[in-house]
């Protein structure tokens, strides 16, 4: 029933309204109860003369407002609308009801329920068959046909889903499911958004002849938005979010990350620039908060798309980094690591340590929590380090190592390597070596590696070889075009140790200079607690553990989720079956998200072109108001005024109202005396003077003192005599230097390797004596870790005349001994001082470096060969040896008296082999100090020569 712009529901009910006259004449004749007055004397009563009562009627305006509300209590139940809603779809075919119920619905949910409802009962109205069918439904989900009733019902038991929309599969159920000649009235309640072959599905659903008309609900976008990706750089994590295209209006919103317990930990402002369809927020937060994130939510968004989760693939992994030499800030690209570091820095977290000593440096690394450690040529691990490394990788870490000349000549009963290798490296143009260099093979499939491209530009000429083993094959993950592994890596328990045969700079190959280098170690740091098909495996199943509900929340896993199937080099996708969220255990979860990966756009859908007229609407174009309720609302306050005018007109309210003036006046002056009685109280704080501390340590004079002047340094041994011997030799040395050169040495300093700091000192002089007490490990360790950090220690093991300095264990005792200490360094590969060595010219012409004794070749660290030594008159490393050995008793040369004199004849006695010895003496201490500077001096006739041409 409809009187212009209102109408009723119920229009029936409206014959309540003949009853009002009844009930105005029933309020009429019954009169309000009689108001009490006290009054006590009840002789004044006996006076009073007796007449006929009548009674009072009720006040016309009491009548009239009683009136009111039942006429409003009638209206209402008439259900009455305001501005009520034509028929969105006349006739009486049966109506198909498409819902899309996916993630983007989610936000307005309850407007397309609404609207939803109202098709139904026009319907209903019409006495037609009814469809109901979301395009987010199992494939066997029930689609009618049904009366009202039932149709309500499926209604009510659809809702959002956090999966894109199928309306492909919704359309042809919803064809299949027609008589062959019926005509249907369609409505589509759609999400706003644009599917695949959106065109193409309602034109081949067009081509049935069941459309007789269509209604096209149009959503307003304007909420709608997706996180679509994260990206953890270094500094920062970035969340990146798009809304709809044709939305040009600038918008500030707020992304919030919560962790694994739901707690709210950091927040960053989400921005959208002036027709701009993409936004960013950037978290700016230390990387360990930043890996504590497990899901990304933008405030105020209630819808999956909103909600971004994150498992452990997209935290920024933290890598370690170890290295067997000093990473020379002066000369990056010299450093072991320089290529690692830069093929990581912009995908990881890179913690190195301080220390060079292995049993400081590894703890310090591990405290760090690294999902990786790289090794860079480190061919020797103290016991306690390996019995640390190998808990870390059993628990899932992984350990990756890279060979190099100390690796090549370390021992071969390392059990932290994946394959067992043969002593020394395989070179080009040496033993077993090739005829030119190697290429890759293609990576095997079970490789980590595998799709990787094959890198035709890398060239490998020195690698170490593993020992052939049944199993050398499966544990290869790259493999040489002569059937040699390149990289090597197998499983420990939850962790893996992987191995690069090759060093970690382009000494030994082109690979850490190429573009397949970054891949590949991306590739094995993803190891590291992954949770996608590992090694032979062709795919790996899930089970669902948390998932994400439409509105964007965390839910636990409903009984249709079915396990997700992840195949090897695939990534899986959103479905009814496997909707988003987190996928395995506690102890590794996968995070699918609705989107994962590409360039994703939000589209608004179009309206097809159909044989059949399509009527748009938008849900917000029902205007019709229902007067019910506000009707109901204004019959209660008038009767509540009804009430409170009866109680009136009874006198209820005079005695009480004089009762709680007194009371209010009361309370009044006691809160302002009250108030008055408490002076405001003032806090004084005195202000304590400020006190100077003193902050310094002890020993702190000593540092100062070690840092101010340049000081050589020895061993203390333990043996008086011996450490004499090397205090006054490296006092003659000293003076020799401040004699001949501009360098002022302070004098010697003899060091505990057990206690003292040793970086003070360019070198270290250690005399080996075999009755000595042994240096404990730790010992050991620290003066390896300053060898590895730049500096140089002299091992002089004085028995030239007994053996010579000899690394073989049936030599000498004092060969012995230093076979003893140097089990436990990190040493490189040795050679006699060639004739070319930068240090045969450091200062004086040098053709060897005699002591005491004469005959003892000084051992440095083995340079690589030049493929042309004729053309460069100076080969060495670039850098400093670490390590001299000789067995001719320097420091007995070099020691002098307080008087400047000789203190021990040299053998044979020459006075010459003493001045050669200070001159070798000198050449070594200079270059400790400038490095291998004169190898460019001495190319100055090779240049010259050039610029003349």
């Amino acid at each position: 029933m409809n009187f212009l712009p209102l109408a009723f529901g119920s229009p029936l009910i409206l014959a309540g309204l003949i009853a009002l006259p009844v009930i105005w004449w029933l309020l009429r004749m019954t009169p309000p109860r009689p108001q009490e007055e006290t009054f006590p004397p009840l002789r004044i009563l006996a006076q009073v003369f007796r007449r006929e009562e009548v009674p009072s009627k009720s006040p016309w305006w009491m009548t009239l407002l009683r009136l009111l509300i039942a006429g409003l209590v009638i209206l209402a139940l008439a259900s009455p609308i305001w501005n009520p809603r034509p028929l969105a779809l006349p006739g009486n075919e049966p109506l198909a009801i498409v819902i899309d119920n996916g993630w983007a619905s989610a936000e307005d949910w309850r407007q397309r329920v609404n609207a939803a409802e109202k098709l139904i009962s026009d319907a209903q109205g019409a006495n037609a068959q009814i469809y109901v069918i979301g395009t987010a439904e199992p494939a066997n989900a029930e689609i009618g046909p049904y009366d009202g009733r039932r149709a309500t019902e499926r209604l009510q038991a659809l809702e959002p889903r956090p999966i894109p929309v199928d309306r492909k599969t919704a359309m042809e159920r919803l064809a299949s499911a027609l008589p062959q000649d019926m005509k249907i009235r369609l409505a589509f309640l759609s999400d706003g958004l644009a599917s695949p072959a959106d065109d193409k599905t309602f034109a081949t659903f067009d081509k049935t002849g069941h459309l007789a008309s269509v209604l096209w609900y149009d959503a307003d976008l304007g909420r709608t938005l997706a996180l679509t990706g994260i990206d953890n750089k270094a500094d920062s994590l970035e969340a990146t979010a798009v809304r709809p295209d044709g939305i040009i209006t600038p918008r500030q919103l707020t992304a919030a990350a919560y962790d694994d317990k739901g707690r709210r930990i950091a927040e960053a402002p989400l921005s959208f620039a002036l027709g701009s369809a993409k936004g960013t927020a950037h978290f700016n937060l230390p990387v360990e908060l930043r890996n504590d994130f497990r899901l990304i939510r933008v405030d105020g968004m209630e819808q999956a798309g909103a909600t971004r989760l994150i498992d452990a693939g997209s935290q920024r992994r933290t890598v370690g980094l170890i290295a067997s030499g000093d990473g020379d800030l002066a000369q990056p690209l010299l450093s072991p690591l320089h290529y690692i570091s830069r093929a990581l820095s912009p995908y990881a977290n890179l913690v190195e340590p301080r220390s060079a000593d292995l049993l400081q440096s590894v703890p310090e690394v591990l405290d760090a929590k690294p999902s990786v450690l790289i090794m860079a040529d480190i061919g020797t691990l103290p016991e306690p380090v390996i019995e640390q490394l190998t808990r870390w990788i059993e628990n899932g870490g992984t350990l990756v190592r890279f060979a190099g000349p100390r690796l090549a000549g370390a021992s071969d009963n390392d059990p932290l390597l994946p394959v067992k290798l043969r002593k020394g490296e395989r070179a080009l143009g040496g033993t077993l070596s090739w005829s030119e260099p190697q290429k890759l093979r293609a990576f095997p499939d079970k490789s980590p590696f595998a799709g990787l491209a094959i890198p035709q530009d890398v060239n490998v000429n020195r690698q170490v070889l593993a020992e052939p083993s049944f199993d050398l094959n499966d544990k290869a993950y790259a493999i040489l075009q002569d059937g040699t592994p390149l990289v090597t890596g197998e499983r420990r328990g939850h962790g893996n140790i992987v191995l690069f045969h090759i060093a970690p700079d382009a000494t030994w190959s082109s690979l850490p200079i190429s573009g397949a280098f970054v891949e590949m170690l991306r590739r094995i740091v993803s190891l590291s607690q992954r949770t996608g098909a590992q090694d032979n495996q062709a795919s790996l199943s899930l089970p669902p553990f948390q998932l994400l509900s439409a509105a964007g929340a965390l839910t636990p896993p409903t009984p249709e989720a079915k396990p997700l199937i992840i195949e090897k080099n695939k990534q899986p996708s959103v479905g009814i079956n496997t909707p988003p969220g987190f996928y395995g255990n506690e102890d590794g979860l996968k995070a699918l998200n609705i989107f994962e990966g590409g360039n994703v756009k939000l589209q608004p859908i179009s309206r097809p072109a159909l044989s059949v007229a399509v009527t748009p609407v938008s849900y917000t174009s029902d205007r019709s108001v229902s007067l019910t309720g506000p009707f109901f609302a204004a019959a209660a306050m008038l009767l509540a005024l009804d009430t409170f005018l009866m109680l009136w007109l009874r006198g209820a309210f005079r005695r009480r109202m004089k009762v709680r003036s007194r009371t209010a006046s009361l309370a009044i002056l006691l809160a302002g005396s009250l108030a008055f009685a408490c002076p405001p109280t003032h806090r004084a704080e005195a202000q304590e003077p400020q006190q100077v501390h003193d902050d310094s340590k002890p020993g702190d004079g000593a540092i100062i003192n070690s840092v101010s002047q340049t000081h050589l340094a020895y061993i203390i041994t333990g043996k008086a005599d011996t450490d004499n011997i090397s205090k006054a030799g490296l006092k003659g040395l000293s003076f020799a230097l401040m004699d001949k050169t501009a360098l002022e040495p302070g004098d010697p300093i003899g060091v505990d390797p057990a206690k003292d700091e040793l970086a003070f000192y360019p070198l270290i002089y250690w005399p080996i004596d075999p009755d000595a007490p042994m240096p404990s490990p730790e010992a050991i360790a620290r003066v390896d870790a300053y060898m590895q950090q730049g500096g140089t220690v002299l091992f002089d093991t004085r028995d030239q005349l007994q053996a010579g300095a000899s690394l073989d264990p049936a030599a000498s005792p004092a060969n012995q001994r230093l076979r003893a200490i140097l089990d436990g360094m990190n040493v490189p590969p040795l050679e006699p001082v060639p004739d070319d060595h930068v240090l045969t010219k450091a200062f004086f012409i040098m053709p060897d470096f005699p002591g005491r004794y004469e005959g003892s070749p000084l051992w440095v660290e083995a340079t690589t060969p030049n493929a042309s030594p004729q053309d460069r008159p100076v080969r060495t490393g670039d850098g400093v040896t670490p390590i001299m050995i000789t067995a001719n008793d320097f420091a007995s040369a070099w020691a002098v008296d307080d008087q400047g004199n000789p203190l021990f004849p040299t053998v044979p006695n020459d006075p010459m082999q003493r001045i050669y010895a200070i001159r070798g003496g000198v050449n070594i201490v200079m270059y400790m100090l400038t490095g291998n500077y004169k190898s460019d001096q001495v190319h100055v006739p090779a240049l010259l020569e050039r610029l003349g041409n």
